[in-house]
Parts: C-alpha cells; structure tokens; sequence
C-alpha cells in the first residue's frame, strides 16, 4: 500500500528492470504516476542491465530516464571493453549520468582490484563524455575517495547514490561538492536512525530522493505491506520521514529535491 503526494517527485534511483518488475511493470508505472513521481532514473549495473534500463526510458519518453554503468558486483564479469560499448550507449538522450560505479568492499563479489579498474575507467569515461556519475560505495570509502579526489576536479558533477553512511564520510562528499541521493534506509528504525540527524547537514540544494526499488522498501509504511518487493511510489515514506526530521514540509522538500534533481540530471 502506498500513500499519494500531491506534489512532484523525482526518483533518482529505481532498478526497474530486475526480474521482479518483469509482469507488472505498467502497473508500477501507473502507481507511482498516481503517487506524485514525475520522472524516474532506471538504474544501470552491468551492460546488460544498462541496455534494459535504456531500452525502458526510451519506451517512456519524458517519464524514465537511465544511467549506464558496471556496478562494483559486475567488475569482474565486465572487461575493459565493455567500456567501449558503455561509451556508445551513453551518448543516447535518456542515459543521463555513468553509473551505478564505486566500490563494494561489503560484498566483494568482484576482486578489489577488478573494482578499482573499473570505477577508474568510469570514472575517465565521464570525464571525457562531460557526465555526472551516479556512485556506490560500501566499506571502501577510503579507496573510493582516493580515485575520486583523482577525477573531481574534471567531473561535472555526481552523486553518492543511496547513502547510508556516517558523518565523517558523509562530511567528505560534501567537501567534494558530492550530491547525496537518501533511500528508504532513513526509515528503517533498527540501522537508519543516525541518518535522521545527520541529513541536516546535506545542503538543500544537493539532496535528492530516490526508492532503489526493489530493495530497501520503507518500514514506515502502514499497514506493513504483503511483499518486500520496494517499489517507485513508495518514496512519498522517504520524503515523509526526510521532511519530519529537516524540520519541513514535505510540499517544501518535494519541490527542493526535484528542483535538485532536475538540475543534476538535466531533464
């Protein structure tokens, strides 16, 4: 179940094409119209999955956009060369920042090196195509701020997409001018409460909202829903708990972070 808003939003970040959406995604669609949200970034993991987010937002044209990236999970499935192919899918109008990118020392599916290469071939891609990147990053944050730090000053702009980390970090990125994208983890009472502090410190103009739908559905929700399955309307339970602990209304945050967004990602 999912509340309405009556005011605009912009998902920033929605993996639409995992295999959950695959036999109701127009529904989902339609739901997330009907909750406020205005436009959507399909996020991009793997050259697969970045293809598919593409192929979406060229399907819904004005509503879904996508990024195009190798998820730090998808290095070592990805050479080089996949670069090549990255290059010429980002080119297209829809595809709006590189990503997702960074590193993942949580997981370590991929070897660290493998993920460093990877993140820093991004990393120059963006630089040369004149892209914002839409960053991850789990429990390497010194490595990732190392190969960022490198790339910053040529980097139009980015995002450090789905934060959940702490202060010293989240001081870091904004030292970097770092955009920081908030999830349905602000809503989770047993690891997101530190956040409720701490998002004071994001600069109005650099904070955006986004669900990670199918993942980190918010537990505010009520009734509890039947599935786990996150989806885009439901970021009207992000912007709720982000307004209550900014102190705003969420009319005011709606408008602040779509304003942002827009900005970001040029739509």
């Amino acid at each position: 179940m999912t509340s309405n808003s009556t005011y605009p939003l912009i998902d920033i970040g929605a993996n639409l094409s995992h295999e959950s959406f695959s036999h109701d995604l127009y529904r989902v669609l339609e739901d997330a119209r009907a909750a406020g949200i205005e436009q959507i970034l399909v996020t991009g993991t793997s050259v697969l999955a970045s293809t598919e987010a593409a192929s979406l937002a060229e399907q819904f044209p004005g509503f879904l956009y996508s990024t195009a990236g190798i998820h730090p999970h998808d290095a070592v499935h990805e050479d080089i060369a996949a670069i090549a192919v990255l290059e010429s899918m980002i080119v297209k109008p829809c595809v709006k920042a590189v990503g997702e990118i960074g590193l993942d020392y949580f997981r370590d599916f991929s070897p660290r090196e493998r993920q460093r290469e990877a993140f820093s071939a991004q990393l120059t891609l963006a630089v040369k195509l004149g892209m914002p990147v839409f960053l991850h990053q789990r429990d390497g944050h010194a490595d990732f701020m190392a190969l960022l730090r490198k790339y910053r000053n040529a980097l139009p702009s980015g995002v450090v997409h789905c934060f959940t980390g702490t202060e010293a970090e989240l001081r870091d990125y904004l030292d970097l001018d770092m955009h920081i994208g908030i999830t349905g983890w602000i809503c989770d009472e047993r690891r997101g409460h530190h956040l409720h502090e701490i998002v004071r410190l994001i600069p109005a103009n650099r904070l955006m909202l986004e669900t990670d739908s199918p993942y980190l559905m918010p537990r505010t929700i009520r009734p509890k829903p039947k599935t786990r399955r996150n989806e885009p309307a439901n970021l009207v339970h992000v912007l709720a708990r982000v307004a209550e602990c900014l102190g705003k209304s969420d009319k005011a945050i709606a408008e602040q972070t779509t304003r942002t967004a827009r900005d970001f990602f040029g739509i």
